[in-house]
């Protein structure tokens, strides 16, 4: 009758896990949950808004039932494959229900065989529903897990959600750290872990392949832990000399990804000074256009568009390198990244297939990418896949900078501030509107004559946009 019982149980009370919400991600922080228990839910009913290393992202029940258990409180980050959820799929029907688990104790049994979820209909999230495995998770600091069920999950998180274990002998690092050895040649076997349970970090890597004492930015995650303590005080103390604040979400992948990039990619950057002069009053013109109504024209649409035909007269600046395969890849699409500074941090969401899209098309793609990422809803596909970027500086008064490379892409475009300068036009120094711009690329892709050919391209089209028609 007890093994009636719990099944009975285990098929009234659904369990709901943390889903992998884009490309690999292996956890996320519960920033909201918009339910509580005795709440009615339905299948795609939005139950909680949780934020990853790339955006915040919304996540639907994929069942009916009443709330039972939230297992996690918000501002918990938790890993991808534990329950964070239980819903009561048939209330009223009389059974006990089952005990409230300790909120990250339950990640214990998770071996445990769940019930399949029905197949009618498929949750439409992103990288919604990992494959279900028998690999136990490794306890996030504070839980009660025994060290040897601890230890059996952190081999089963380097596995891969894979059933074979993994030998004692091997470095302890996730698939990413792995790749991010075998690109700069660093051995794991001779590198000092600092990451909790004996995990090579990220940051590690860099320390071994830095001869000298690592940079400050690249040691941030390493006191993630001791950081996250300090930070509980809740108003700032008066004289207070130093504020910690811990590194995680959008801000920690941020960090990653261009330490990622400064040391791997060889950066050269190039810069031009242009009189946009003309632009501006193509852009002034364009606002009047009937053609253009509804969308929002900036000099940056103006600037998109020009770096897309540079592009299509200098293919070869669009490309990627391959490492594990020793080859260059050249793109035959332009997948344009935008820079956006919001909130939660800068992202670079970037619009697919921008080279086939028309100038209307064009503003009313960079409309909606500009306005997603300001409400914080920017989805992690709209992420990824980036070929170029572009990054606007001159919002914020500058002339110019260095940018860094966006992780896998060859190339980044910074425009600086548009402002009234003295100019030698037409043998007589004129005040006309000047901008500096400046190309970053990847020099073991591009090369010095590309470079300067694609950047040159771009401040002859802003100096005389009527080549928008010509080149394009």
């Amino acid at each position: 009758m007890t093994t009636m019982t719990d099944t009975s149980n285990a098929v009234r009370f659904r369990e709901f896990k943390m889903p992998d919400v884009g490309e690999g991600l292996t956890e996320a922080e519960i920033l909201k949950w918009y339910v509580q228990p005795g709440d009615t839910v339905t299948d795609g009913q939005v139950v909680c808004e949780v934020e990853t290393a790339k955006a915040a992202v919304e996540l639907p029940i994929p069942f009916d039932g009443v709330v039972h258990e939230l297992r996690f409180p918000e501002g918990t980050t938790v890993d991808v494959g534990q329950v964070i959820i239980t819903v009561d799929v048939a209330p009223g029907s009389g059974d006990d229900a089952p005990a409230a688990a300790e909120p990250v104790a339950a990640a214990a049994p998770e071996t445990e065989a769940e019930p399949e979820a029905p197949k009618g209909r498929q949750p439409v999230l992103v990288g919604y529903g990992v494959a279900e495995s028998s690999t136990k998770r490794r306890a996030r600091k504070g839980t009660e897990a025994a060290p040897a069920a601890a230890s059996a999950a952190i081999q089963g998180e380097m596995n891969g959600h894979g059933p074979a274990a993994v030998p004692e002998a091997r470095p302890l690092a996730k698939p990413p750290v792995r790749k991010l050895a075998k690109d700069l040649g660093i051995d794991l076997a001779t590198v000092t872990p600092t990451g909790e349970g004996g995990i090579i970090t990220r940051e590690d890597v860099h320390a071994a392949a830095t001869p000298a004492p690592a940079p400050a930015p690249v040691q941030t995650e390493a006191p993630a832990p001791a950081a996250a303590q300090v930070v509980a005080a809740a108003p700032v103390a008066a004289g207070a000399r130093e504020t910690r604040i811990p590194v995680k979400g959008v801000r920690k992948a941020i960090a990653q990804a261009m330490v990622g990039s400064a040391f791997t990619a060889p950066h050269v950057t190039e810069f031009v000074t242009v009189d946009v002069t003309r632009t501006m009053k193509l852009v002034a013109e364009l606002k009047e256009d009937k053609d253009m109504a509804g969308v929002r024209v900036n000099p940056l649409l103006v600037i998109a568009k020009a770096l897309l035909v540079a592009i299509k007269r200098n293919p070869e600046v669009n490309a990627a390198w391959d490492e594990a395969n020793q080859e260059i890849v050249q793109k035959h699409y332009v997948n344009l990244g935008i820079a956006a500074a919001t909130p939660r941090g800068l992202i670079v969401p970037n619009i697919k297939d921008a080279h086939e899209q028309t100038l209307p098309q064009l503003a009313a793609s960079l409309g909606e990418l500009v306005s997603t990422a300001r409400e914080g809803k920017t989805s992690p596909a709209a992420m990824a896949g980036g070929t170029v970027t572009i990054t606007n500086v001159g919002v914020f008064g500058v002339d110019t900078g260095t940018p860094i490379l966006n992780s896998g892409e060859s190339a980044i475009l910074a425009v600086g501030a548009i402002k009234l300068q003295p100019w030698v036009h037409k043998g007589k120094v004129k005040p006309r509107q000047v901008t500096t711009l400046a190309l970053s690329f990847d020099h073991r892709l591009v090369d010095g004559e590309l470079g300067s050919k694609v950047l040159a391209d771009v401040a002859a089209i802003l100096e005389q946009p009527k080549r928008l028609i010509t080149w394009g």
